[in-house]
């Protein structure tokens, strides 16, 4: 009896011995068989060691398909620290090629992590750098991919492109503002390790691919950038000004097509620069008091409301206006006697504009100020857009009212002057600013998104912007503009003397000095504002400064736009300062002594007898005291 009890207790143990056994092998049957790869999944993940491989950032491009920003591939350095044998002579033998401190390096390759970056001077280093380490193949060191950022115009453009950091993100400008379009996807090489930190060679190393960001095309003509660079960075050595800025808009579209800050910085090495400086866009940034360039956003407001005839009605200047107990003074002794309005813009009369806010009324001239944009942030898409400082409707009085109408008491940007001074000549429309055009493919160059023009509203009529577009005209043909004057060419445009205010004191022989312009004025293509703070010299007038600027870079510019030259120009009016336009004669075959001209200066180039070339060719209008140069060669040459 006793016996069978036990007999049955034994074969209950077997059978349940014998049940968990093969759910044993069951389980490990179906691990190793159905649920392998999960496994091996898991345990290459508990194996593997990440290299990241850096993808490219995506390029940025001006209209015209050339590169402003693009990532080159380049070389780094990573470390698995487990699989470093001596850890010293490491650390010595990287600091020697990297020109990195021992210490420092030395904490970084015994850091108990699987893998560690050398940082910063192990990233991006040199073909030269990466050649020593490849042929040392020192255990535990390895070279990943990674990518260079490079600006390949230095500073042109600088603080509208910005920069990226140590790990290729945008930080500032355009690299900021559209940082998430222009990352790439980085990829990976992992390699098996055991738990040592030896290569586990059982198993195949696997490899991610990076991706490529998408590329940006943006509205900027790299040529017109290159043309007002250069005048800013004359302007600059001449003149020596604070800061100095300009802006160059299609007035048909709002498309940027330049935009200069001084001083500016190389986005290569912004590290050795301030703050200051390359976070500073001063075109968007920048809020100042306009002076006369607002007056003409004051006269086309009052053209709107047919409140006076340019041509016919007329003003008495007697050399000051009393506003509200102050006495507002025109810039020279004694006024200008009797002006048409027209004239009252040539002639940059303040106290002509105390009459016309007068006219305009409190109410008109708030409401056309606030319609052509200031105030508000334009809506351009870079950061760091300021809005100015316009009064509020209730604090204005009498004084208030009158100062704001030349241009003093309200703080504007460059961006809002420019957008409204484009409405003025373009028919009546402002549009919002923009500076990307497009974005790419990185592939296919395919477009993804197209920007298209963006029209805010109609502020003034076609009718009062043509009668703006003569007047404007006439002032550089007659009155402070006229040193942007150009034979041929119909340029309209405004000059700016602004006091410079800080903290709300005026400054004694500190002055903003600038000019807006558009050019052909009868059918704009172009509108360049310039700007400079307090210049080191003695003619503190913003046509006396900036005209000359401005002119030069006409010269260049109206010809690449393919504007043509007009008979149908307003004649510059002659001063008695003025120098005469000279037409430079044919010398080409001439005698080395047959070679004159008078008003113009000659530099004779070369040896010989004959005149085998000239420059400027023959017909090309100089300025009296123009240089021409004369090169000179043998009888024979022909």
């Amino acid at each position: 009896m006793i016996r069978g009890k036990v007999k049955k207790r034994m074969d209950r143990i077997f059978l349940c011995t014998v049940l968990i056994f093969s759910l044993i092998l069951g389980k490990l049957g179906y691990e190793q068989i159905i649920h392998h790869e999960n496994i091996m999944e898991k345990a290459m993940e508990l194996w593997e060691r990440d290299f990241t491989v850096a993808g490219l950032r995506g390029s940025i491009l001006d209209k015209n398909g050339k590169v402003l920003a693009q990532d080159i591939p380049s070389t780094s350095v990573m470390v698995v620290p487990a699989q470093i044998e001596k850890p010293k002579q490491t650390a010595k033998t990287l600091a020697e090629i990297l020109g990195a401190d021992e210490s420092k390096i030395y904490k970084t390759i015994t850091k108990h992590v699987s893998t560690q970056k050398i940082q910063p001077e192990g990233r991006l280093i040199s073909d030269d750098r990466a050649k020593k380490l490849e042929e040392l193949d020192l255990p535990g060191v390895y070279l990943v991919q990674d990518s260079l950022r490079h600006y390949p115009n230095n500073a042109y453009l600088a603080q509208v492109l910005g920069f990226t950091g140590i790990d290729n993100q945008g930080l500032a400008g355009l690299e900021l503002q559209y940082n998430d379009i222009l990352t790439a996807k980085s990829g990976s090489l992992n390699i098996p390790f055991d738990a040592k930190g030896h290569n586990v060679t059982l198993y195949h190393e696997s490899y991610e691919a990076p991706g490529k960001g998408l590329d940006l095309v943006l509205t900027i003509d790299s040529y017109i950038q290159d043309v007002i660079e250069r005048e800013l960075n004359n302007l600059m050595k001449r003149y020596h000004p604070d800061q100095a800025l300009a802006l160059a808009m299609n007035p048909k579209t709002g498309e940027i097509l330049a935009m200069v800050s001084k001083p500016d910085f190389d986005p290569n090495h912004y590290q050795q620069y301030s703050k200051d400086v390359y976070n500073r866009n001063l075109p968007i940034w920048m809020s100042y008091e306009p002076g006369s360039t607002f007056k003409s956003v004051t006269f086309a407001s009052a053209l709107e409301l047919k409140l006076f005839d340019m041509f016919k009605d007329t003003y008495y200047d007697k050399g000051y206006e009393m506003v509200g107990g102050a006495r507002i003074k025109s810039w020279k002794a004694g006024g200008h006697g009797q002006q048409t309005f027209l004239q009252v813009l040539e002639n940059s009369s303040n106290p002509g504009f105390v009459e016309i806010s007068r006219r305009l009324g409190l109410d008109n001239e708030y409401e056309y100020v606030k319609k052509f944009g200031f105030g508000e942030k334009t809506g351009i898409d870079l950061p760091g857009e300021s809005k100015g400082i316009m009064f509020k409707k209730s604090a204005m009085g009498e004084v208030e009212q009158a100062t704001v109408a030349f241009g003093q008491g309200l703080s504007v940007t460059p961006i809002q002057l420019v957008t409204a001074f484009s409405a003025i000549v373009n028919g009546g429309t402002l549009y919002t600013p923009y500076i990307t055009k497009a974005i790419l493919d990185p592939i296919t160059q395919d477009p993804l998104l197209e920007v298209n023009p963006t029209k805010k509203r109609q502020v003034i009529s076609k009718d009062t912007s043509e009668k703006m577009k003569y007047a404007l005209e006439s002032v550089v043909a007659n009155g402070g503009g006229k040193n942007a004057y150009i034979k041929g060419y119909k340029i309209g445009g405004k000059t700016g003397t602004a006091q410079k205010a800080v903290n709300g004191v005026y400054l004694s022989n500190e002055y903003i000095l600038s000019m807006i312009s558009a050019a052909p004025i009868d059918d704009p293509e172009i509108v360049i504002y310039i700007a400079a703070d307090a210049p080191k010299n003695d003619v503190l007038y913003g046509g006396t400064v900036i005209g000359p600027v401005l002119k030069n870079c006409y010269e260049d510019i109206l010809p690449y736009l393919n504007v043509k030259k007009t008979d149908d120009q307003i004649p510059k009016k002659k001063m008695w300062l003025d120098l005469i336009d000279i037409q430079v004669d044919g010398f080409i075959g001439k005698n080395k002594d047959e070679v004159k001209q008078e008003g113009l200066v000659f530099e004779f180039v070369g040896e010989g007898d004959k005149v085998v070339e000239q420059l400027p060719k023959k017909g090309t209008t100089l300025s009296e005291g123009g240089k021409v140069w004369i090169y000179l060669g043998k009888d024979n040459v022909k």
